[in-house]
């Protein structure tokens, strides 16, 4: 009690506030009132802020998937078809068995990425196994330990679970929601988003090189070749550039006689290795949160705070469903960070 300046008493009263918990269904007294408090006995953590749930720009995400699922679509057959029409000619007038080689890896290369690509995009992503929650008696102690409540599928969610609000449901292991293939990216498709990845990654190295290649027996021969040569074999830094830049110009030069064929082979070139830089970005991100153990979203939430995964070349053979035997061979990789944190 507190004497107030007219000499009377205040009594100074705690109230507490009650709360049930969504996994156990038990009431909870909490000594102030919290918007967010976790279950002393089951380990839910209970939200009690108003969650306002969006469903009128659902319609339009999904349409806007479907478009960039279709020009992806559409983008690869481009590259698939025209480098077939463009180059395929040329190299099967260079010698018959170098044309049939080239065609058998065009079409390895175009059922994997093909393949791939119709898995990780209509494949379900993972969803989270159902489990009881809201009595006590059969909720047991820890058995929802860091588990949310998803306002928008009525049902628990896992630490590792996030729901996104493009695809409508809950995704187990979620790293990321990728408009191109129009579905997310999560514990059911993650090992066929990066086998699309890495054969997407090959072949458009492969058509920018087969570009090339053609584009070399298309063009004119350059004149004064043999002192380009001469320049470039005998000469020093300063004659080797001078050399790399007088065949860059006269290419050009040439450039203006080349037919509709020679330009689709350098519009493929280009965007070829376009996609090939961006698509290995994101295959070497892709790769380096597998190694930490973690997923996108995983590492956007923990940033600022310590790191709880191992960092590990156990974690891709974990992922790739490798046995760990072939661990023991990559000892310096293993410890390549060990070292540095040392």
């Amino acid at each position: 009690m507190e004497e107030s300046s007219q000499g009377s008493f205040v009594a100074t009263i705690n109230e507490e506030y009650e709360a049930i918990c969504w996994g156990c269904g038990l009431n909870l007294v909490l000594p102030s009132y919290a918007p967010i408090f976790k279950c002393g006995w089951c380990g839910a953590i209970t939200n009690q802020n108003p969650v306002k749930l969006e469903t009128k720009r659902f319609g339009l995400r999904r349409f806007r998937d479907r478009c960039f699922v279709v020009i992806l679509a559409v983008f690869m057959l481009f590259v698939i078809c025209g480098g077939i029409w463009a180059a395929y000619p040329v190299l099967f007038s260079i010698s018959l068995a170098c044309g049939i080689f080239h065609s058998l890896t065009t079409v390895s290369l175009a059922l994997s990425t093909l393949s791939t690509f119709t898995l990780v995009a209509f494949k379900c992503p993972g969803r989270p196994t159902n489990i009881l929650y809201g009595t006590h008696p059969e909720v047991g102690n820890g058995a929802l330990n860091n588990y949310t409540f998803c306002h928008y599928c009525s049902k628990p969610k896992s630490p590792r679970t996030h729901h996104c609000r493009t695809c409508g449901m809950c995704v187990l292991d979620m790293d990321h929601h990728c408009p191109f293939i129009g579905n997310c990216v999560g514990a059911g498709n993650h090992k066929h988003f990066i086998a699309f990845l890495i054969s997407a990654v090959i072949s458009t190295i492969y058509a920018a090189g087969m570009c090339v290649y053609s584009l070399i027996h298309i063009l004119p021969p350059l004149e004064n070749r043999a002192a380009y040569a001469s320049d470039v074999v005998g000469g020093d830094t300063l004659s080797i550039l001078r050399a790399v830049k007088n065949i860059t110009l006269a290419y050009i030069a040439n450039a203006i006689f080349i037919s509709v064929r020679g330009l689709v082979l350098v519009y493929l070139f280009v965007a070829s290795v376009s996609v090939a830089i961006g698509l290995s970005v994101l295959l070497w991100q892709q790769l380096s949160y597998i190694y930490e153990g973690k997923t996108y979203l995983s590492h956007l939430s923990s940033q600022g705070r310590e790191e709880d995964g191992e960092k590990s070349c156990r974690n891709l053979l974990t992922f790739f469903g490798c046995p760990h035997s072939i661990e023991r061979h990559l000892p310096t990789i293993r410890n390549l960070r060990k070292k540095h944190k040392t």
